[in-house]
């Protein structure tokens, strides 16, 4: 639970309690919608801008560049609402968001969309993290852990629906009605976000150089690890961006250390708790992919469902993780973050495991069971793996450490993904060696043929059901790995981490 001594606002009655609850869970969960609506309706967008199958590869970007503007930007936003002050800079934000709405919905080629899209992701990018610092802020020491919980909770339902209201929409209107319906959200949000009272800091500077370093420097990672080259060591270029962002982080740590007042605060990187919540926070970005990913991916593939089954599969877990995260930040005040970080994990690692060992006719209750607890082990960590990052940071670093917690994630989802797919690719030829086309051969019946097909067929199939269950068991031994910063003990790590450092009152807090 986030230290008492952190609050600087008094505590409020249950009804004021719940409507800032409310207020920081509308923003946070409209801004999460954006950034997975565009999945279902990119068929569409091609049509309306004509984009040629030639061209096919530049549609990716749509998607690519909101998560790069909402990664790179994010650090930046959380220290401005450090210093100006959270709803000030919610309301900042969410008027970029809008204005990058507009501009979606305007579009004319693909280009445009793609501008407009970073333009969206850096508005987005600020509710998730002032959200958390918001929440934790303005409500009683007792209910910190629920109100991260509510917030976390409600921008994965945000990510969950995405896909399903592009969809509807699509279904009722032309697919730029997604981004004007956003223009509404924001205009019934902003004002609520008037009501909390603002604080700014007095006497404090931002550190726009740090910040311009940390975006180049997240920019250049992000899309470093976005390259699946990376793992198929076929091209240097995922190696270049990685050289390029590793140099600007040591310039970025040299600015840093040297700056009167650091947009990125060098002591939350020699602080345990920190530290240990960003690295687990990575794994479960990395485990969480794989089974956004590969769950419907092997429902329309090797089990021969159509789409909406596998979206419907997909759901199950998903749906299970909003849930989680309310009942992760409900037992935080009860048994502290590591506690309930472990168990998260451990549902985490059973959930993914039990799915790996799933045949070819899976039915029900397997196929919900299992799912569902593996989506209530990725809600459950949400609010103490931030709770930890939190409890380490000093107040008037708040957003910028949420900020830090929800990058983390972002660049594991990144990593996972580049490595599932040059995995993928190498397993399943490694899988598939031997196995013959079965061409036609002369003099050989119709029935042989047949025959021969058939055996293929169920041989790719097996190949695939095979590569799936790899991907699982992959992705709970990650989530396992994960409690490595939870179970050991923290003295080895520690010693790792600075020897100076093990005994700082800051890395030891919040458990």
């Amino acid at each position: 639970m986030v230290r008492p001594d952190n609050i600087s606002m008094p505590e409020s009655p249950a009804r004021s309690t719940w409507l800032v609850l409310a207020i920081i869970g509308l923003g946070a969960f409209f801004t999460a919608l954006d950034q997975t609506v565009v999945v279902t309706v990119l068929p569409a967008v091609m049509l309306d801008l004509r984009v040629p199958i030639s061209e096919l590869d530049k549609l990716t970007w749509v998607v690519t560049a909101y998560l790069l503007g909402y990664t790179a930007f994010m650090p930046l936003f959380g220290r401005l609402a450090d210093v100006y002050g959270y709803p000030r800079l919610y309301i900042v934000g969410l008027g970029i968001f809008a204005l990058g709405s507009i501009l979606v919905a305007l579009s004319r080629t693909v280009e445009e969309l793609i501008g407009a899209r970073v333009i969206q992701a850096i508005g987005g990018s600020a509710a998730v993290p002032i959200g958390f610092a918001l929440a934790v802020s303005a409500v009683p020491p007792e209910r910190q852990g629920l109100a991260l919980g509510i917030v976390g909770g409600a921008a994965e339902a945000g990510s969950m629906l995405g896909p399903a209201y592009g969809g509807a929409i699509v279904e009722l209107a032309n697919w730029r009605w997604l981004f004007w319906l956003n223009i509404p959200q924001v205009l019934m949000i902003a004002p609520l976000l008037l009501l909390l009272p603002n604080r700014r800091q007095t006497g404090v500077r931002v550190d726009y150089l740090g910040g311009a370093l940390v975006l180049v420097t997240l920019l250049a990672l992000s899309l470093g690890l976005s390259q699946k080259g990376l793992f198929k060591l076929d091209t240097a270029v995922p190696f270049g961006l990685l050289g390029a962002g590793v140099v600007l982080a040591v310039g970025l740590a040299f600015w840093e250390r040297r700056a009167e007042q650091p947009l990125l605060l060098p002591l939350l990187f020699r602080t345990l708790n920190f530290v240990t919540a960003n690295l687990t926070q990575v794994l479960v970005g990395v485990s969480l992919v794989i089974a956004l990913v590969t769950v419907p991916l092997m429902a329309n593939t090797v089990m021969g469902k159509d789409p909406f089954t596998g979206a419907l599969w997909l759901l199950r877990m998903t749906c299970a993780i909003p849930v989680g995260a309310v009942a992760g930040g409900l037992l935080l005040s009860r048994v502290g973050n590591r506690p309930v970080i472990a168990v998260g994990l451990l549902l985490i690692a059973l959930g993914l495991f039990l799915v790996s060992g799933w045949p070819l006719d899976v039915g029900e209750p397997q196929l919900t069971l299992h799912l569902v607890v593996a989506g209530l082990g990725f809600g459950l960590v949400i609010a103490p793996i931030m709770a930890q990052a939190l409890n380490a940071a000093p107040r008037e670093y708040h957003a910028t450490a949420s900020s830090m917690v929800v990058v983390s994630r972002l660049m594991g989802m990144t990593l996972g993904l580049a490595a599932l797919a040059a995995y993928g690719i190498e397993q399943f030829q490694t899988l598939t060696t031997g196995l013959l086309l079965p061409l036609p051969i002369a003099g050989e019946t119709a029935a042989e043929t047949s025959a021969r097909v058939a055996a293929y067929a169920t041989e790719l199939q097996n190949a695939g059901l095979t590569l799936f269950q790899r991907f699982f068991r992959i992705a709970a031994a990650v989530a396992l790995l994960a409690l490595a910063p939870v179970v050991l003990k923290r003295e080895w790590i520690s010693g790792i981490i600075s020897r100076r450092n093990r005994q700082a009152p800051e890395g030891e807090a919040g458990d």
